[in-house]
């Protein structure tokens, strides 16, 4: 199976979005195994980005972090202030064949299905449990909310926390069959670890959901969840059983896109980041106002070339590659400027 078969249209991007508002995600950290890519990107080694060719890309790294990082130089910038953003979907982890939150839904209905018989008549179940994802999604939102109003409201947050562990504990993507948060890219977590190292401070910023995020990206990136924005959806305190919970509801509170990322940096972060790092035309709002700053800037795209080791694709990308070339970014060729992917397996 090559990778171009697998590639996702518009649509599906645009449904996602708003199917990753609603979910809650974590590593499997209570597994009783480790498999923590940050610890093999933070080792001592004479080049901090050892998985990088050596070339114009990287040098800009280098020579942006050294401006922004030497005492005396005219774009010195205080540890306080260098605060650098980064997607996550297709930025540090593999986005296709489909994003690794839209194969827990479907998952997700495929296990809840014994319990509603009249799914395999209903759509959109009956086309997600025949494995047809094209027809499930045929009518757009209507199809998105369906489901998820079906498979994931109405339970505490603690509850679909445990449900979602299990799932990623061995969920296995269906192209490598590495689980789905060994799907990271070693190159990146080289990058955090750098940035780190230089006194900057790390944080996501995604479409994705933001619990759907946080119990992980500390083990897998370095990132604690206090640095994760993300889209989110409304809860609800309640008391259950004696004691405090929060009830998940069927009500999206923010969608964190396109010019959302910016709104969403402002409201958690409270400062405007000095690098800002994505892929697609969803994060070019990210990229525009972390460049629009006065004093040094830094903006790289991530661009998908590897149809070998990788996907390669543009689609969705157009508008952000299109800005890089005007604006002067960083943009990663991940066929000649990686020499590798993923981190090696087993780590």
């Amino acid at each position: 199976m090559t990778a171009a078969k697998l590639l996702p249209d518009v649509r599906m991007r645009r449904l996602l979005l708003l199917l990753s508002s609603t979910f809650f995600m974590s590593a499997a950290c209570d597994q009783g195994v480790d498999r923590s890519p940050v610890t093999e990107a933070a080792a001592p080694t004479s080049d901090p980005l050892p998985s990088w060719n050596d070339g114009a890309t990287k040098q800009s790294i280098l020579t942006f972090v050294e401006k922004v990082t030497t005492p005396g130089s005219p774009d010195f910038v205080p540890a306080a202030e260098r605060i650098a953003t980064f997607d996550n979907d297709g930025t540090l982890w593999a986005e296709r064949p489909l994003y690794s939150q839209l194969f827990f839904a479907i998952d997700r209905v495929k296990q809840l299905a014994p319990q509603h018989p009249e799914w395999n008549t209903q759509e959109p179940f009956a086309s997600l449990l025949k494995g047809d994802t094209k027809a499930a999604f045929a009518d757009g939102e209507k199809s998105a909310v369906e489901i998820v109003m079906a498979t994931h409201a109405g339970m505490t947050t603690a509850e679909f926390e445990n449900i979602v562990k299990d799932w990623v504990a061995t969920a296995r993507h269906p192209v490598t069959n590495r689980l789905y948060t060994e799907m990271v890219y070693q190159p990146m977590l080289e990058l955090l670890a750098f940035l780190r190292a230089n006194d900057f401070k790390t944080f996501i910023v995604s479409g994705g959901g933001i619990e759907f995020m946080r119990p992980w990206t500390e083990r897998i990136y370095g990132i604690p969840p206090e640095q994760v924005v993300g889209s989110s959806i409304k809860t609800k305190f309640e008391m259950k059983d004696g004691g405090p919970v929060l009830v998940r509801l069927a009500d999206i509170d923010f969608i964190d896109d396109k010019a959302g990322k910016p709104v969403g940096i402002n409201s958690h972060i409270g400062r405007r980041p000095i690098a800002a790092f994505g892929n697609s035309d969803g994060d070019l709002q990210m990229l525009q106002w972390a460049t629009a700053g006065e004093g040094a800037r830094f903006a790289l795209l991530v661009h998908h070339t590897d149809g070998e080791r990788e996907f390669a694709y543009d689609t969705g990308a157009e508008n952000a590659l299109d800005a890089s070339a005007q604006n002067g970014w960083t943009v990663v060729d991940m066929k000649s400027d990686w020499k590798v992917i993923y981190p090696p397996e087993g780590n």
